[in-house]
């Protein structure tokens, strides 16, 4: 099984299983001389984390990440970082029922059909266990992107209910289980999950992750374009259905005078732009607005509910998923889309500094 990893001058590999004894990851191309420690990982992993309210799945997981390589005294060394993350509370006997079936759904029928060989232990290389490498490795994208640069997601919609737009506020989203940044959603979205998670069923949600402070220049015209690696990026997560750059799927309903971000000259040279429309990207690169996307997760596959499906020997089965899931995958969606998105802002950052270190960091123009 080859394509374990992603980025170019930022590269990640990941490794490992849901219901092995560890997973981990690889990240090359940070470069030396950054402030680095298991500290500065571990608060994020500790937001995507299992177990932590009644409406994520109730494995037990700390999660506690071990750098094993690539930092000395603190400092990154320029070459490797690898880092280790144990399994601690598999209970791979859950799903010795679906050993020989396949989930409506997931992973399990496609898997088998090209390798002919999968590890049913909660969904093994194709589980979501998978995403907390991304979450340590993003926290490293984050050091090479420097505090200048803030990346944060929330969820905006669960199911068919979304936010009011009028009250988005980030200071919110530790403020509830559901990185809710509309207070008045929040009463609702635990009456919704509360009724799905007791009938055995699952919800989907949307995600919106934004970046601020991103320099200007990142990213190419053609085949390097930074919206296009974000959304293979976000795409790359499990259980993701879609990508919207910007306004996304309702600019095909905009006018193109309504849909141009329209722009004018600011007191200090800076260009200053009227709207955002774009999400802070223009001809595959970045303009130094926020760039903001959004992504798509459908419902959680493993359900109470019985499934009609088929077994690896041709037999027409009924498929009821034991186990522990979450009723909702968006929840633990928003720290692996920051991740995700700032690792493709990293990598996009040092191939930019390669190519064009004398570039302007932001969209500054001479006065005449």
């Amino acid at each position: 099984m080859s394509h374990n990893s992603f980025g170019h001058l930022f590269r990640v590999t990941s490794w490992g299983e849901s219901h092995g004894p560890a997973i981990g990851g690889v990240v090359d191309g940070c470069p030396a001389g950054l402030s680095l420690g298991e500290a500065d990982i571990q608060p994020f992993l500790d937001r995507r984390r299992p177990g932590q309210s009644k409406y994520v799945t109730q494995r037990q997981e700390p999660d506690q990440v071990r750098i094993l390589s690539g930092v000395f005294e603190g400092l990154t060394t320029g070459t490797p970082i690898a880092f280790m993350i144990e399994n601690q509370d598999q209970r791979s006997k859950d799903y010795g029922d679906i050993a020989n079936t396949f989930r409506p759904g997931h992973a399990d029928l496609a898997y088998h059909l090209k390798y002919g060989v999968r590890d049913y232990r909660g969904g093994g290389r194709s589980s979501a266990r998978e995403t907390a490498i991304r979450v340590a490795a993003g926290a490293i994208a984050r050091k090479v992107l420097g505090d200048g640069v803030r990346v944060r997601g929330a969820m905006v919609q669960m199911g068919a209910d979304r936010i009011d737009r009028a009250r988005f506020d980030f200071a919110q989203l530790e403020q509830n289980p559901f990185f809710c940044p509309d207070p008045s959603s929040v009463d609702r979205w635990e009456e919704l999950l509360a009724a799905t998670r007791k009938s055995g069923s699952s919800l989907g949600a949307i995600i919106e992750v934004v970046a601020e402070g991103v320099p200007v220049g990142l990213g190419a015209p053609l085949y390097a374009k930074l919206d296009a690696d974000i959304a293979g990026a976000l795409m790359s997560i499990n259980a993701v259905k879609a990508v919207e750059i910007g306004e996304g799927f309702a600019s095909a309903a905009l006018t193109g005078e309504q849909n141009a971000d329209e722009m004018r000259m600011g007191p200090d040279g800076e260009v200053e732009f009227l709207s955002n429309h774009a999400g802070g990207i223009l001809g595959g690169i970045s303009t130094g607005q926020p760039v903001v996307a959004r992504f798509v997760v459908k419902p959680t596959s493993s359900i109470l509910t019985p499934r009609q499906s088929v077994d690896r020997f041709g037999h027409e089965v009924d498929v009821l998923t034991k186990g522990r899931h979450d009723p909702c995958v968006g929840l633990r969606a928003v720290p692996v889309g920051e991740a995700m998105l700032a690792c493709v802002l990293a990598d996009h950052l040092l191939r930019h500094r390669a190519q064009n270190p004398d570039a302007p960091t932001r969209p500054r123009l001479p006065r005449n």
